[in-house]
This record gives C-alpha cells, sequence and structure tokens, in this order.
C-alpha cells in the first residue's frame, strides 16, 4: 500500500498485515533503489521479516539530502538498504558528474540520515573496483584499482558510507541478474532469440550473482549484526562465453556461441578481465555457503519461464 512519508510517498511492503499498527514490535526496512532488479527481490525477502518501506525515483532523490533526511527521520527505520545506483558503466565515462551524484553524494546522504535515525545502513558495491591483476578470488582486504568513472563512484560511495556510518555493512557483488532488469543474462536471451549466432567475450572472468540469492545473504548479515566489507556472490567462477553458453543450453536454445577476445568489441569504460570474489569472510562470519552459479542461472531461468 501506499504510505505518506513526510512529504513523499512510499510503498509498504509486508506479507502479513500492511497496517502500521498490526507492524509495531516488527523490523522495519527501508529499501532505496526498490524498483531496481536487486531491490525488487530486497523488497520480497525483507517483507518476510516485517515492514519494508519501499522508495525510488520519483518519489525520493538521493542526491538531495534533505529529502531523504525526512524520509529517514519520519520512517523511524530499524534498517536502511540503499540498492540505488547509477549503474550505466559506459555512460559514466561521458557524464561522471551524474555517476557521482548518484553512487557518492547519495550514498553519504542515505548513510549520514541513517545515523541520524539511529539505524545501520548496507551499501552495495562492485567488483569493478579491482583492476584484475590479482589473478586469484579477491577478498575484501586487498587494495582497491579502479579502472573506469563507474567503479570509481562506487568505491567513492564506499568512503561516504564508511564516513557517515558506523554502522555500514558493504556488500560488493558482481555480475548481477534479476527480474525486471536489463542485465546480461536477458541481454544473451533476447540476442540469442534474434541473431543465427553470437559472440561472446572469453577472457573476461567473475562471479555471476543472482539478485534473489544475494537479496537473502544481505537478510543472514543483517541479522547477524555484521558490519564492515564482504564479498558476496553466487559461488565459483566462469567467463562471460562460459555464462553466455550456460545460459542458452538453460533456456532450451541452440543458438551457437563462439568465443572472442575483449578487444573485439572496444569500450571507452576499461573493466577487470579477472574480477573473481571470494565468500570466505561472508561465510566465515554467518556459517552459511552461496549456492553455485550454476544452479543460482538455472533457477532464475526456471522462475522467468514461469513468469512469462
Amino acid at each position: 500500500m501506499l504510505w505518506r512519508v513526510g512529504g513523499v510517498w512510499g510503498i509498504v511492503y509486508n506479507t502479513a498485515e500492511t497496517s502500521r499498527e498490526a507492524t509495531q514490535g516488527t523490523m522495519r526496512t527501508i529499501v532505496f533503489g526498490s524498483k531496481g532488479q536487486l531491490g525488487l527481490d530486497l523488497c520480497a525477502r525483507f517483507g518476510r521479516d516485517g515492514e519494508v518501506i519501499a522508495a525510488d525515483l520519483p518519489e525520493v532523490d538521493i542526491a538531495e539530502f534533505a529529502a531523504v533526511e525526512e524520509f529517514v527521520r519520519h520512517t523511524r527505520p530499524d534498517l536502511v538498504i540503499n540498492a540505488a545506483a547509477y549503474t550505466d558503466v559506459e555512460a559514466a565515462e561521458d557524464d561522471s558528474a551524474a555517476a557521482f551524484r548518484v553512487n557518492e553524494t547519495g550514498a553519504g546522504n542515505i548513510a549520514r540520515a541513517s545515523a541520524r535515525a539511529g539505524a545501520p545502513v548496507v551499501y552495495y558495491s562492485t567488483d569493478f573496483v579491482f583492476d584484475g591483476e590479482k589473478h586469484r578470488p579477491y577478498v575484501p582486504e586487498d587494495a582497491p584499482a579502479p579502472l573506469c568513472v563507474y567503479a570509481e563512484s562506487k568505491l567513492a560511495g564506499e568512503k561516504a558510507t564508511r564516513e557517515n556510518n558506523d554502522r555500514h555493512c558493504i556488500i560488493r557483488t558482481a555480475w548481477l541478474y534479476g527480474p525486471g532488469g536489463n542485465n546480461f543474462v536477458e541481454k544473451i536471451l533476447r540476442a540469442a532469440q534474434t541473431r543465427p549466432s553470437l559472440q561472446v567475450i572469453e577472457d573476461e572472468v567473475g562471479s555471476p550473482t543472482y539478485t534473489l540469492d544475494l537479496a537473502e545473504a544481505t537478510a543472514v548479515l543483517a541479522s547477524a549484526g555484521a558490519t564492515g566489507t564482504y564479498h558476496v556472490v553466487n559461488s565459483g567462477s566462469c567467463s562471460r562465453y562460459a555464462f553466455a553458453r550456460a545460459i542458452v543450453k538453460l533456456a532450451g536454445l541452440d543458438t551457437p556461441v563462439e568465443p572472442c577476445p575483449a578487444g573485439a568489441f572496444p569500450m571507452k569504460a576499461k573493466r577487470p578481465l579477472y574480477s573473481v570474489l571470494s565468500n570466505e569472510k561472508y561465510e566465515t562470519r554467518t556459517g552459511k555457503t552461496m549456492r553455485g552459479w550454476q544452479e543460482a542461472l538455472a533457477d532464475y531461468i526456471q522462475r522467468r519461464r514461469e513468469n512469462q
């Protein structure tokens, strides 16, 4: 249902009751960026634990501190999740101000408003903060070395989150896909249905991650009161080429997929060729493990098929 919070409207999610009286004493979570692919799964997951207040454009501009502070103060949350992000990697090279406005300024505003309300904050960052030179899975303690404007803006968002709220949990993730998103899985499926064959980069290796699993892992970290920086991805790793082949096969398509080098598709933004993330710190802190990327992808394809 719609709920007026201060001067703006938010959407309240609760799997049991939607009245505020009925949810007194239960967990109340704000999800900024609620309309995105991760935001949708976060709203569904945290709605199982209590009340979720969903916020996104145009209701709240996170780059405007007054609007964010009013929204958070009136909501009185137990937890604030920042899933809002500028994610157009190529466009960021031409409009760095837009990327930093959301990914740094917005992150700082959400963290500061949350701290003033006495609530912890979750911020999502990216494998792109690394340069890919390590050639073995990155741990949270590895030194970042961003290669493009998007990565720089996300790293700046990490810093702004740390500086504005001591009770922060920064989650770096990678190759994210979920319902309603314009992600790699959807792009491959569209291309496989309209082209005679596909060429996909073979020398870019990372960790595909399903939003459903990331939302669950976020809930696990939140319930454990975890603070600091964590890496959370589906376990295992693969090249973009291997990922695309698995997508096409699971979708029941027979479109040929051929490997090619990254240089075959020149892009403005430089990307790390190796950005596999290690879940070890997450697993040690929570006692939980992330399922493999192949199993997660199969689940997503099946979920997608059932909703068509």
